[in-house]
């Protein structure tokens, strides 16, 4: 999906092998030549309908910051591949480095691909903004200096939701079965469940592994029917959850269902009336905030339909980016991040500013939970859920979800 020709495409390599010869850590180029942005993230596979949103929104960012003079006065030039799966990211990642020419690294959305993608940034000394994958791990024992993110992670999701339980007595004495997707993200969510369970009354009784390419449930669905929990909950990701809860809805178990994870295209294409229960989302389409209604128009006007969580978050990702090139009048890694480490403020489209915490390069945001509306009562196919109110409230600081220094065991 590159916008270049092979003449440009061995021009920009020549021109990065010298530049990387006498140690810049970013493209010298001159001041009218774009500047390069490597964009990955799945559009084929189990997360294949999030990636095609994730595409969207950092395209229109694209679009409306070149319209606005480009950064530095130059134009972006996003050069955006599916990721396909952790090798064949990592191996992407890396000939957009070395053959492509492109300053920075942005975007994944699963959370294998992404820890590939961030040991490439970490061994070439390049800055890695990772935009989607969620597990707590990625910015924990496994986070670098070269790795910022900004999708709420495990714990923010479990503790957003987790609350929201707790409110509706439908947590302590509690019993609950899971079921986790059976990857790095997966396990990272089951295990902060189990330690939001086992700190505030609840008690599992089940939880099973289920491989990212599974869609018949029916063998999960009738060992949770002998069971008999309280509560069943959803660790899954992608559209295994939009396969879960349909096969639920028509299984009709009477236990209700939640999830500690839900990106709302999958929710969308569950159906009206088979979603059900407490979820957790990073930002949604009906939000209040002025600057996010603005979003919405502008972007369901440019593709007709409204953006889904991914869209928004690559939208504001590449605005960030390109606000801390502008600052820094540079593209250069060192410079990238010690601006970033300031904590500096953004405009994230939420009704409070974001900033990336210094110690872990976590993206500081508030989370919302969110329900379902009964069966007929949407609008449309993309009105079906009902967004909660933000967490923390505004009295509590951003980081009053986030793990603490003592629970996270980043170290750079």
């Amino acid at each position: 999906m590159s916008r270049y020709s092979r003449r440009t495409l061995l021009k920009a390599g020549a021109a990065f092998a010298g530049a990387s010869a006498i140690g810049f850590p970013s493209i010298v180029s001159g001041q009218g030549e774009k500047i390069k942005i490597g964009h990955l993230t799945p559009l084929t596979g189990f997360l294949g309908a999030l990636g095609a949103y994730a595409q969207l929104g950092i395209r229109m960012a694209e679009a409306e910051i070149n319209a606005a003079g480009g950064v530095m006065g130059r134009q972006l030039d996003i050069t955006s591949e599916d990721s396909v799966n952790p090798a064949t990211a990592a191996t992407k990642a890396q000939r957009m480095l070395d053959q492509d020419g492109v300053a920075v690294l942005m975007g994944e959305i699963n959370s294998a691909s992404a820890l590939t993608i961030m040991q490439v940034a970490e061994r070439n000394k390049r800055l890695f903004m990772q935009i989607g994958a969620r597990s707590d791990a990625l910015r924990g024992k496994n986070c670098n200096r070269y790795t910022f993110h900004v999708d709420i992670p495990s714990t923010v999701m479990v503790n957003a939701v987790g609350k929201a339980l707790v409110r509706d007595n439908m947590m302590k004495d509690k019993k609950f079965y899971t079921l986790t997707a059976d990857y790095i993200f997966g396990h990272d969510l089951a295990r902060a469940a189990k330690a939001f369970f086992d700190g505030n009354g609840g008690k599992l009784i089940g939880d099973e592994l289920v491989a990212t390419d599974v869609t018949d449930f029916s063998p999960y669905l009738l060992k949770i029917r002998q069971a008999k929990p309280d509560v069943v909950c959803s660790n899954l990701a992608g559209n295994q959850v939009t396969n879960l809860v349909k096969q639920y809805a028509e299984f009709g178990l009477p236990y209700p269902i939640v999830g500690f994870n839900l990106n709302t295209a999958d929710a969308w294409a569950a159906g009206d009336g088979n979603l059900s229960g407490t979820w957790p989302t990073v930002w949604y389409h009906t939000s209040d905030v002025p600057d996010s209604k603005a979003f919405v128009t502008s972007f369901i006007k440019k593709y007709g339909k409204p953006p889904e969580n991914h869209a928004w978050i690559e939208y504001v990702s590449l605005k960030m980016m390109a606000k801390a090139m502008n600052e820094t009048k540079s593209t250069e890694t060192d410079k990238l991040i010690g601006y970033f480490e300031k904590e500096t403020q953004f405009d994230i489209l939420k009704g409070r500013r974001g900033y990336f915490r210094s110690w872990d390069h976590q993206l500081m945001q508030e989370a919302y939970p969110f329900t379902v509306k009964p069966k007929g009562q949407a609008k449309d196919q993309w009105d079906t859920l009902q967004l909660g109110a933000a967490v923390p409230a505004p009295s509590e600081s951003l980081e009053s979800i986030a793990l603490t220094k003592e629970q996270n065991p980043c170290s750079m």
